[in-house]
Parts: C-alpha cells; sequence; structure tokens
C-alpha cells in the first residue's frame, strides 16, 4: 500500500469515528511512522510501505479512532518553539496558552530586576516555566504542581532542553509548598478552570485523557482564581504582577474577582481568535 493509498483509507476511517481534521491526523501520524517531515510525504506519495510501517501505523489510527489524543500517540507537542513531552500525567499545551506567555515575557522584560523572580503555578507540562526560562535567561523560574507525576514529567522537559538549572521545582499543594522566605516579581498561571458539571460534555480527547485534576475548576470554574487572588498578593514584591489564562464566559467575573480584592490594573486579554482569555493584574504594596 502506498503513502497516498494509506492516507486516503485512513482519513475516511478516522472521519467515520468523528476526529476532526481526519487527513491532517493520518499525516501527522504517518510522518511520525515515517521520521519524516509531514511535509515530505507529498513528495513520496507512491512510497510503498512495509509490513512493520503499516502494523505501527495502523496501532496509532485505531487508538486515535478511540479518540486518544495525537500529542499522547506521538508523545510530544509543539509550544513556543520547544518540543513538550506530554503524557496523561498533565494537561496537553494549547496554542491559545502561547498568549498568556507573550504576555508574561513583555512583562518581565519590563521588569526593572537585574534577576526577575517567576512562579508557574501548576506547571503541569512544564511548558510555561521551560519557555519562560529559555526566553528570559535573567529569570529565576520556580515551577509548582500538586502532582507528582506531573512535576516528574516537567523535570524531564527541563532535561530535555538543558533548562534544569534555570527552573527549581516544587511539589505540593498551593503556596504553602514553597519555602517561605521566597518572593516574585511575577506570578503565572493557567489553573483548572472548567465548571465541573461541564467536564462530562467535553470531547473524549480532553475528558477522557487529560488528569480531571488539571481541568476541574469547581462548580463554577474559578475556584482557582479565588486562591490566587487572595493568596498571590502575600508572595509578590511591591509592584508584582499576576497573569493567568481563563475559559470562555468567565471575563467579567474574574475582572470583578480581582478588582474586588484589592488588584490593580487589572485588564483583560484576548487569543488570536479574539476572545478574552488572559487577565492581567498588579499589587503596588
Amino acid at each position: 500500500m502506498t503513502v497516498l493509498e494509506v492516507i486516503q483509507r485512513s482519513a475516511e476511517f478516522l472521519q467515520r469515528h468523528g476526529v476532526e481534521s481526519p487527513r491532517l491526523q493520518i499525516e501527522l501520524l504517518l510522518a511520525h511512522v515515517l521520521k519524516l517531515p509531514r511535509l515530505q510525504l507529498y513528495l513520496q506519495h507512491d512510497r510503498v510501505l512495509t509490513e512493520t510501517e503499516l502494523a505501527a501505523l495502523r496501532a496509532l489510527v485505531q487508538r486515535r479512532a478511540k479518540r486518544e489524543p495525537l500529542q499522547h500517540l506521538v508523545g510530544s507537542t509543539a509550544f513556543f518553539g520547544l518540543e513538550i513531552a506530554v503524557s496523561p500525567d498533565a494537561l496537553i499545551p494549547r496554542p491559545e496558552t502561547e498568549t498568556l506567555l507573550e504576555l508574561a515575557l513583555a512583562a518581565l522584560g519590563k521588569n526593572a530586576a537585574p534577576q526577575p523572580a517567576v512562579l508557574d503555578f501548576g506547571t503541569g507540562t512544564g511548558c510555561i516555566a521551560l519557555a519562560l526560562a529559555a526566553n528570559c535567561p535573567a529569570a529565576q523560574v520556580h515551577a509548582l504542581d500538586l502532582s507528582a507525576s506531573a512535576l516528574a514529567l516537567a523535570q524531564r522537559n527541563a532535561e530535555t532542553h538543558k533548562l534544569t538549572g534555570r527552573v527549581t521545582f516544587h511539589l505540593g499543594d498551593g503556596f504553602a509548598a514553597l519555602p517561605p522566605e521566597l518572593r516574585f516579581d511575577l506570578i503565572v498561571s493557567n489553573p483548572p478552570y472548567i465548571p465541573a458539571a461541564e467536564i462530562p460534555t467535553l470531547q473524549p480527547e480532553v475528558r477522557d485523557f487529560d488528569p480531571r485534576l488539571a481541568l476541574d475548576g469547581g462548580a463554577d470554574g474559578l475556584a482557582f482564581y479565588r486562591r490566587l487572588a487572595t493568596q498571590s498578593p502575600a508572595w509578590l514584591h511591591a509592584d508584582g504582577g499576576f497573569f493567568a489564562e481563563f475559559g470562555d464566559g468567565q471575563a467579567d467575573a474574574l475582572q470583578q474577582l480581582f478588582t474586588e480584592a484589592d488588584w490593580e490594573r487589572v485588564t483583560l486579554h484576548a487569543d488570536l481568535t479574539g476572545r478574552p482569555r488572559v487577565i492581567e493584574a498588579w499589587r503596588t504594596a
């Protein structure tokens, strides 16, 4: 069977199973099996796959048809120029989170401290902390997570990108897990923000394969923001800032929450689709 035949038949199979963008999905899986850049497939449409290659691809396609995420099948995803290893232990990095990172990096670039300290609260795969460290060499980056398995994944990603010495990892439930003397110029977070009752309605790729711990934001999705709004100030230097991603429909409630908690310059930022996605807030004392 040729590359073109495999793509056509597999795309039809994935489409029947409700997988979005089925042709793109099979092309990415086939490129992974053949260890080729995806665009190279277009130059090799007549290539005949070996039985070993077909068997490996068939197994991946069957798993994808059961809605296992593509990123889990290939083992990684791209995030802000870094290839980040993923697993069911942590939320798969999303493209919209790059908006959060861009805003945080811009704020760090304006910080007067020679070595600004930044905390990634709920680091997961470590994608935010590692991108901050890679793009702001002066920053002292700390990464915190409640999940030991997620933190181990983040540490492996740090090793892959030779950033182990640039990021300090902390295991535990929130700020209580940090050394009490630490203070930060910036706190960044992509916390769980899905209302608990909505989780069963999510796409199978998310509902069944992302850890619930990384999704469940409580009854209204805002449980972690209440915690962050009230607890973060004690861990910030004067003129410290806070940036966090949030979900659709949460913008107004978050603006009110942080304003009532005496944060200043509370600003909402849109992602590349134009939807409100990131909250920015500051404290002067």
